[in-house]
């Protein structure tokens, strides 16, 4: 009995805790309702505030799994429908991610509570933050990384956008955190918290009223970007092959601008195994003249290893003899590389060509005047891995994103993909066209808007003019130079400072754990 009236409040939050992180993912899109999240945000950060380090680490956790069950569902589609693996199964794997991932946010919360407690609503608001930056950084980066849905998404637009260029977005989850901590305090100790809700308004505001123009025009390309509308479950199947490689050539041979892209593997073998002949006659409307074309297809071989790829081709580099290449950097987990011990499961799944190898190149392809730099579907979460390619004289103009997303089905994760590469293009103010097998395929501008786009699971070719930009945003002038280690200097100084601060009697860390033992 007395057990379970103890079990039964540290339930109840959790509860409300899996429901705020499901409900979060409503600020995303498709929906889009951005103010949602620090709404959802503030509950967690309440309850946080409130809560022993133990049982701020099951909110967190509860959060997290609510959160990411409710963004990564779809994953269930490409390893039950396409990956053939049994349902149950299926099902449970995602859970386990979602469990796991949000590991990162219990232990953050855990910290939050531990370090926040007996101090001023300015500095419990700002640990919260920081703790919150932590756990994003966290699932970024570490064992490889999976930042997909990662909260700085949701302001895509909206009151933070502007911040886009200046912190990017992990800097943009945290000032969300900080202003969903602010709406918490106001509830708790409204004396006491207009302290941190003008410290949470500062950011806002200077975004609006800062600079927002970093780049300017470079010149002008025409593309045209190909949407074949190819059903996973034929892309692979040999019978349909001969079928889904005319239908490639007949858009390859219609298209008409300066530079034509492809979906990524859209030739589902390796280039070396095709026949010479069929890639004569793909590549051979920009023999001559100054058009080019990026062909979604895997290069390498059998030893050194297949690596997803672009191919670019030109007049010159065919006169030649060679063509650009462009290996994909960032593999996705499962999908495209197996992690150790895991062999067992990526067999369940049956994927084809599972077990890749990395590409090395970043130069960029240049065409028409302008440089534009490839990216292969999952790598354009990781701005920090080629912000480089953004800054400088030579920087890219333009980035090129190529990606297959019908393994996912049809709802919801191409919206959100579109909006991740619209945020990529507000951090480094360049235009960002994507070509897909199924959707998103659409042209974006280098303040983040959708210019135009195709409808998903249509079959057709988008033309586009795109304006070039160059010239180099504060977010990619540091992280080009240091990484996203700013970011976590700002979370280790702020939590320093909460460790080090005098508190009021009889609330210290050590006090703490010990009664939440």
């Amino acid at each position: 009995m007395s057990r379970g009236r103890l079990a039964a409040p540290a339930w109840r939050p959790g509860l409300l805790m899996l429901a705020a992180g499901a409900l979060q993912v409503a600020s995303f899109a498709p929906l889009g309702w951005w103010w949602l999240q620090p709404l959802c945000l503030a509950l967690l950060a309440g309850t946080v505030q409130r809560a022993t380090p133990r049982r701020a680490a099951w909110a967190g956790w509860c959060y997290g799994l609510g959160w990411l069950v409710a963004g990564l569902w779809w994953l269930y589609i490409s390893m039950h429908d396409f990956g053939g693996m049994p349902m149950p199964l299926a099902a449970l794997a995602v859970l386990l991610l979602a469990g796991l991932l949000s590991l990162y946010l219990a232990l953050a919360m855990a910290a939050a509570a531990w370090l926040g407690r007996g101090h001023s609503p300015l500095l419990r608001g700002l640990v919260f933050a920081a703790c919150w930056l932590m756990a994003e950084l966290a699932r970024a980066q570490l064992l490889t990384g999976f930042p997909w849905i990662a909260s700085g998404y949701a302001h895509s637009e909206g009151l933070l956008a502007p911040l886009a260029p200046w912190v990017g977005v992990y800097g943009m989850g945290a000032v969300a955190a900080l202003l969903a901590a602010a709406l918490a305090g106001l509830v708790m100790a409204p004396r006491r918290a207009p302290a941190l809700l003008v410290a949470a308004l500062l950011l806002p505001v200077f975004g609006w009223l800062a600079p927002k123009d970093f780049t300017q025009p470079a010149g002008e390309l025409t593309v045209s970007l190909l949407q074949p509308n190819v059903p996973q479950d034929i892309k692979f199947d040999p019978e349909r092959f001969g079928e889904n490689m005319a239908s490639l050539q007949a858009q390859l041979l219609s298209a008409t601008g300066q530079l034509v892209v492809t979906p990524e593997s859209v030739l589902p073998v390796p280039r070396a195994d095709l026949d010479p002949a069929y890639w004569a006659s793909l590549v051979q409307p920009f023999s001559q003249g100054e058009r080019a074309a990026l062909i979604g297809t895997f290069l390498g071989d059998a030893q050194q290893g297949y690596v997803n790829s672009m191919a670019g081709v030109s007049a010159r580099q065919l006169a030649s003899g060679s063509f650009y290449g462009y290996g994909k950097r960032h593999l996705l987990p499962f999908g495209e590389f197996i992690p150790p011990g895991f062999g067992w499961f990526v067999e369940l799944m049956q994927i084809p060509l599972g077990d890749q190898a990395h590409g090395t190149n970043e130069a960029v392809f240049e065409v028409g005047g302008q440089r534009v730099r490839p990216l292969i579907c999952y790598e354009d979460l990781f701005g920090e891995d080629f912000a480089g390619s953004a800054v400088g004289p030579q920087s890219a103009t333009m980035f090129v994103n190529a990606s297959n997303l019908a393994w996912f089905g049809k709802h919801m994760m191409q919206e959100q993909h579109l909006q991740f590469s619209q945020l990529r293009a507000m951090e480094f103010q360049r235009p960002l066209v994507r070509a897909t097998n199924t959707g998103m395929t659409a042209a974006i501008d280098h303040h983040g808007v959708v210019t135009q786009a195709l409808p998903g699971w249509t079959t057709g070719v988008l033309d586009v003019t795109v304006q070039g930009r160059q010239g180099d945003t504060p977010y990619a002038r540091w992280l080009s130079r240091c990484g996203l280690w700013p970011l976590w200097a700002l979370v280790a100084l702020v939590l320093l400072a909460a460790r080090v601060m005098p508190r009021r009697e009889g609330t210290s860390p050590t006090r703490a754990s010990a009664a939440d033992t």
